[in-house]
């Protein structure tokens, strides 16, 4: 299987996990960066994907909760189409990326993590189950 990174962008930080060749998800970081400052986070995963040797992302699109696009998506892409520009041959995906906080707060609850730490960490659990909604999807047939 083809690894994947997946991302959670938000206004200061990204969460980003990666997929190995079995097609799980590991939780790579949580990368911060200064409000509004997108080229450090532009930069950071441009040299990830060089690094890893990977040309497919799957970035979460914050759509409004009846399935529409909003003022954040067009940013998201924006993003993307600058990474776009440095890497011309790179497979965006964009997944729905609705309720993944309440389930990555979920995930954190159960794994018993304390509420400071899960802070620090809501936007890499999020890219996870970004990233692993998609390969379940491809997985089952249904892109």
């Amino acid at each position: 299987m083809e690894r994947y990174i997946g991302l959670d962008l938000g206004t200061t930080t990204v969460g980003i996990a990666i997929s190995d060749v079995l097609g799980i998800v590991h939780g790579r970081e949580n990368f911060c960066f200064e409000r509004g400052n997108y080229k450090k986070a532009r930069e950071h995963i441009i040299n990830l994907l060089k690094e890893e040797k990977i040309n497919k992302v799957v970035v979460g699109l914050p759509l409004m909760p009846n399935g529409e696009e909003q003022t954040r998506c067009e940013s998201t892409k924006r993003f993307m189409n600058d990474i776009l520009k440095e890497l011309p041959t790179l497979e965006v995906i964009y997944e729905d990326e609705r309720f993944s906080t309440i389930e990555a707060k979920e995930r954190m609850i159960n794994m018993n993590m304390k509420k400071s730490k899960s802070e620090n960490l809501i936007d890499m659990f999020s890219a996870i189950i970004i990233l692993e909604r998609y390969l379940r999807r491809i997985e089952n047939g249904t892109k």
